[in-house]
């Protein structure tokens, strides 16, 4: 003879009125679809996560460069030490090393950061979100083609490696396009530890009607960047902005292969 079971579900109340609890199990967070699917079975969906949210992009707010008298081009002075001792957020430091951030913990107590300034130019002006982008990843490629993105830079070759930065307020790339791209191209630089850093071959400024897109170009022979370099971190100045972020190689693959 087969004994028959029974479920009985017990409503969380009458648990508490016996003094028990019960507490349910934390979602678990399911690695993006996009993932496990061949490029030609990505969504709309897919591709826009990918250029939104994926390890190829990044946020960052980035701080204010330090003029110089030694430095004639508007902005472009040396790096102030504006660092906030918080990895990750893209905030520069007055060191040259990778990774390294400035001596100041709390910006306001920084007499270098024009912020604190009162006869600084960019004293009222606000900081911007900006995004970047690792444009010459083939994810991102794919992506754009997906997502039907006609404002995305072309690239005409694939021989360099190359990072735009979108969200830049227009005010900040007004007058000599070519003197900015070449200011730019000057402080521009991948980091890796233990490497000698990859120059910046060219900067291109394109301007946009939703805003202008600022792309750095880096060459790869003889720098290729390898999955055992584990961490690049991408610093750049344009105009006023001093921007420092890393990209973690572990994360930037794609159907086994590291993309870049």
């Amino acid at each position: 003879m087969f004994r028959k079971w029974q479920t009985f579900l017990i409503p969380v109340a009458m648990l508490a009125a016996a003094g028990l609890n019960w507490t349910a199990a934390p979602a678990r967070a399911e690695d993006p679809t996009w993932k496990d699917k061949q490029v030609p079975e990505w969504s709309d969906g897919d591709a826009k996560q990918i250029l939104a949210d994926s390890p190829w992009v990044k946020s960052a707010t980035p701080g204010w460069v330090r003029n110089s008298p030694s430095n004639s081009g508007p902005g472009m002075g040396q790096r102030g030490n504006v660092g906030f001792g918080i990895p990750g957020l893209g905030y520069p430091g007055g060191g040259g090393g990778m990774g390294r951030r400035g001596g100041y913990n709390n910006p306001n107590n920084n007499p270098n950061n024009p912020n604190n300034n009162p006869n600084s130019d960019t004293s009222n002006q606000k900081l911007p979100m900006l995004t970047l982008r690792w444009e010459s990843a083939m994810p991102v490629r794919e992506a754009e083609l997906k997502a039907r993105d006609v404002n995305a830079p072309t690239l005409e070759d694939d021989v360099h490696y190359a990072i735009a930065v979108y969200g830049v307020p227009f005010t900040m790339i007004n007058g000599d396009t070519k003197k900015l791209e070449d200011d730019c191209k000057k402080n521009a630089a991948l980091k890796r530890d233990g490497k000698k850093d990859i120059k910046a071959s060219s900067v291109q400024v394109l301007r946009r009607e939703d805003g202008p897109v600022v792309v750095f170009l880096f060459p790869r022979a003889k720098q290729e960047i390898t999955h055992d370099d584990r961490r690049v971190e991408f610093d750049a100045q344009i105009a006023k902005l001093a921007l420092t972020e890393s990209f973690y190689l572990e994360d930037m693959t794609f159907q086994g292969k590291t993309e870049l």
